[in-house]
């Protein structure tokens, strides 16, 4: 007691000293731990990052090989998801009895890596090769079969592995974390960093550095992963075997059940979305890119949001449930409002397009996201794993694209369609009292939405008449009068395809690269929009003719466009992909016409490849030409020169030619031979004076052979020089692709902006154009039309406004005359100049008077002015 009562104070020093290196022990520890959670947190942000990137890429590249149709599409984006549910099957127990579950996922990611490096060269390859087995025109079992078994089997590694890798992380946190529930976290995490690869590979990597490239990059994220996740192993890792060996209780098939369904309907939901937003967005990359983020934020914020507040409110799964099909109904119920801000969003570009895509999606895909993530925790507290949960529920989504393409669209429309998937959710409620109650507001509200008419995205103009929809899985096509009568065709209600006023034009987009063939025999024609073009050339002489259209939405409506004029009927059409009709096709063609492919839209720039063009090439016959034209007023200037670096790529004596002179819709042709030659113009005299052929192309404006040579606008080497140095659009660096919102913004430009720029900076010579032996007087001839072409075109940019009747004369004739006075044959500036004489007759016979003379002095070669004049002014 005495020793007690008198111990050294020293001891207690030494106490308190072993207390606080137990402390700052346990701080170190708690400092470690931390560590450790947030190197796994970026972990599994990484992991989702690269496995979006890589669906991204793969997407793209997998279109290149199986066509664009939407079966095909559909179809890799199935196959996907397929692989993803078996791994996820055959990698859970494995994964679950691993005793350091970091190696097994370094493992997974290293394959990933791998296999991403194998699709660089294995993807092209089954491009080239699939095609032919394919045939022109694959039934659709085929197709289908074909676009769903191709990314199963050829990604099948990669897509094992990474539906092992949710199970794997879940497990490496669970770790960290002890027993705390964490599967909606890893979830939610997962989903986050997939948010950034969709964005950071649609907007950064494949613009900068294209597809192979970006394969690279994902591929080093995976070699991150893999190095990162070992050497987080090296600490001491939990047992979960005892705790597995505690639940090898089967999941319930009410659960079972609800996992499949639910990856069903989730995917469902996204196409139809999809399908319903390509009538709201311009339909870009990045209009996609835009509505698959804004569809993963909210499936990340649903399972974070979950994970944090669901095990403290008592709603449970009914409650989940129900709210989801509620906020599904919502997005069907906003959509026509959000149709009628479409313009107003476009006008923001992307941001007014993700504007779009979160109203879409941001609230449904939260509780969609919320409600995955409760059931993957009942999964895990049944099986002490979350593997089951991933297949099941990626099994369900990825027969999604074939049930909503192939059954729902064609028989209820896409609105309609969304609202039954909508209420599929309610399906999932066990059949009780309270159940019934959380279903009443839903239920209710899908039977309103389902009594009112399916609401039209289509705009009508003032004045104008809805005619005719055809809706499918492809695209919504319409037939639309405007207060003018004019019809015209449209797709996804804002992308025009031509129409009854610019039926002469598409008849010339025919017979220009007709006319440059000696005699042509045989034409294929990639593209029809109404049909007007493909009809031009079934009325050529002797010449079979035979064309391919992606949408059979679009041909279904080709009737509304019949001509009775024409002698003969439009040929029969193939619904088929161009590049793989192309690439498939057996035969050869002395005239192939590619028609005027949006380059914004997302598919279109890969019909403006480098690959593309030589397998063009290959369908050619001996001196066949084929001719590209080009939206002029739909580009803007970088991707025309990189069109026009591709093109000379392959038809290296390639030229440039002009269809007419309008400068509101105007258009260039790029014209390539197999075995390229300099003109003669007697034998194009001696084709203008053909008895059959002569009547057909005359009213097109085509009477002498002047008014076909002088259209002719730039040789190789100027094209070439125009062109500049820069990427070529490939299919490994799509750069018109990716260029898409300049050329969206295009749109809003002056429309003859890039054809001015285009003449003024290359150089009109007869010396690439004509035989030397057969250049003579041609030269002299062919270089004053130039000339007066040139000014005409300058004449109709400078008219501002919609000037009509004497203000227009006022504005217009001075320069008309001026380009009469550089050519007198130079007829779409000299007939205008005539009819305004003539109208002025009626009602200013001085300033009649004034007019002739001028015309009759700037071409006294011509007799009309001077004719008119006599018999109006001189009797």
């Amino acid at each position: 007691m005495t020793e007690a009562r008198h111990a050294d104070p020293r001891d207690n020093d030494l106490v308190a000293e072993k207390q606080g290196v137990r402390s700052s022990g346990v701080d170190l520890v708690a400092r470690q731990s931390m560590a450790r959670l947030r190197t796994l947190k970026l972990l599994i942000a990484a992991s989702g990052l690269a496995g979006l990137g890589y669906e991204i890429v793969w997407t793209r590249q997998l279109a290149l090989a199986l066509g664009t149709e939407m079966m095909a599409v559909l179809g890799a984006i199935a196959g996907f998801f397929a692989g993803l549910a078996v791994g996820a099957f055959i990698l859970d127990g494995r994964i679950r009895r691993a005793a350091n579950p970091h190696r097994v996922y370094a493992v997974l990611e290293t394959v990933i890596g791998l296999w991403g490096l194998c699709a660089v060269w294995l993807l092209p390859a089954c491009a080239r090769a699939l095609a032919p087995l394919l045939g022109t025109a694959p039934s659709p079992v085929l197709l289908w079969s074909a676009s769903f078994l191709l990314p199963t089997l050829v990604l099948l590694p990669a897509t094992v592995a990474m539906g092992g890798t949710l199970t794997a992380l879940e497990r490496m946190t669970s770790a960290a974390h002890g027993t705390r529930p964490v599967s909606a976290g890893v979830y939610a995490a997962n989903t986050a960093g997939a948010v950034a690869g969709t964005l950071l590979s649609t907007f950064v990597l494949i613009p900068a550095l294209g597809l192979s490239a970006t394969l690279l990059c994902l591929a080093a994220v995976n070699a991150a992963c893999a190095l990162a996740a070992l050497r987080l192993g090296r600490a001491p890792q939990v047992d979960a075997r005892a705790r597995d060996d505690r639940r090898r209780a089967v999941a319930g098939l009410r659960l079972t059940g609800t996992l499949f369904v639910t990856g069903l309907l989730g995917i469902a939901f996204e196409v139809l979305v999809v399908r319903l937003a390509a009538q709201m967005m311009q339909d870009t990359v990045y209009s996609f890119a835009c509505l698959l983020a804004a569809y993963l934020l909210g499936t990340a914020m649903g399972g974070m949001i979950w994970q944090r507040v669901g095990p403290r409110v008592a709603l449970g799964r009914t409650a989940l449930i129900s709210g989801t099909a509620l906020v599904c109904l919502g997005t069907a119920l906003v959509t026509p409002l959000l149709g009628g801000l479409a313009d107003s969003a476009a006008s923001l570009g992307v941001v007014g397009e993700l504007g779009i895509a979160l109203a879409l999606f941001l609230l449904p895909a939260m509780a969609m996201g919320a409600l995955f993530g409760q059931l993957m925790q009942d999964v895990r507290n049944v099986r002490g794993s979350v593997g089951w949960a991933v297949g099941i529920n990626s099994l369900g989504a990825a027969i999604a694209p074939l049930v909503a393409a192939q059954l729902l669209i064609p028989a209820f429309g896409t609105w309609r369609a969304l609202v039954l998937v909508a209420v599929g959710y309610l399906l999932l409620l066990q059949p009780r009292r309270a159940a019934l109650r959380w279903a009443a507001a839903p239920a209710l509200l899908a039977l309103a939405l389902l009594w009112l008419p399916a609401p039209l995205l289509i705009r009508v103009p003032p004045g104008g008449k809805l005619l005719a929809v055809r809706e499918g899985p492809m695209a919504t096509a319409s037939v639309v009068d405007d207060a003018s009568g004019a019809r015209y065709l449209e797709v996804n209600g804002h992308f025009r395809m031509g129409g009854t006023s610019s039926v002469r034009s598409d008849f010339r987009q025919a017979m220009l690269p007709l006319l440059l063939h000696p005699a042509p025999r045989k034409a294929l024609f990639l593209g029809v929009g109404t049909g007007a073009t493909v009809l031009g050339a079934a009325q050529m002489p002797d010449l079979d003719v035979r064309a391919v259209e992606l949408s059979s939405e679009v041909v279904a409506l080709l009737p509304w466009f019949d001509n009775p004029a024409a002698e003969k009927e439009r040929p029969p059409i193939s619904v088929a992909d161009a590049r793989r009709f192309v690439i498939a096709d057996d035969g050869r063609y002395d005239v192939i016409v590619a028609d005027l492919f949006h380059p914004a839209l997302d598919g279109s720039g890969a019909l403006y490849t480098v690959e593309h063009f030589a397998a063009v090439k290959r369908r050619l016959a001996a001196e066949g030409v084929f001719c590209q034209w080009l939206p002029l007023y739909q580009l803007d200037a970088p991707s025309l020169r990189a069109i026009i670096r591709s093109f000379l790529a392959v038809f290296p004596q390639g030229s440039a030619w002009l269809n007419h002179y309008s400068v509101r819709t105007p258009m260039l042709a790029l014209i390539g031979s197999g075995t390229p030659s300099p003109i003669d113009p007697e034998l194009v005299a001696a084709r203008f004076s053909d008895r059959k052929l002569h009547p057909i192309i005359q009213p097109l404006g085509f009477d002498q052979p002047i008014d076909l040579l002088g259209q002719y606008v730039a040789g190789a080497k100027a094209l070439t020089s125009f062109a500049g140095p820069g990427p070529r659009n490939t299919d490994d660096f799509p750069f018109v692709t990716f260029d898409a919102r300049s050329n969206v913004h295009a749109l809003s430009a002056a429309p003859w902006q890039l054809l001015l720029t285009v003449l003024s900076q290359t150089k009109t010579d007869a010396a690439d154009l004509l035989e030397d032996s057969k250049r003579g007087m041609w030269e002299q001839r062919l270089g004053a039309y130039w000339r007066a072409r040139n000014q005409f075109i300058q004449v109709g940019a400078a008219l501002t406004g919609e000037p009509r009747g004497p203000a227009l004369i006022a504005a217009a004739a001075p320069g008309l005359l001026d380009s009469i006075r550089a050519s007198a044959e130079f007829e779409p500036a000299y007939a205008p100049l005539m009819s305004m004489a003539k109208a002025l007759l009626a009602s200013d016979r001085a300033a009649a008077e004034r007019l002739l003379r001028a015309i009759d002095s700037a071409a006294p070669s011509r007799r009309e002015a001077r004719d008119l004049l006599s018999r109006e002014f001189e009797r």
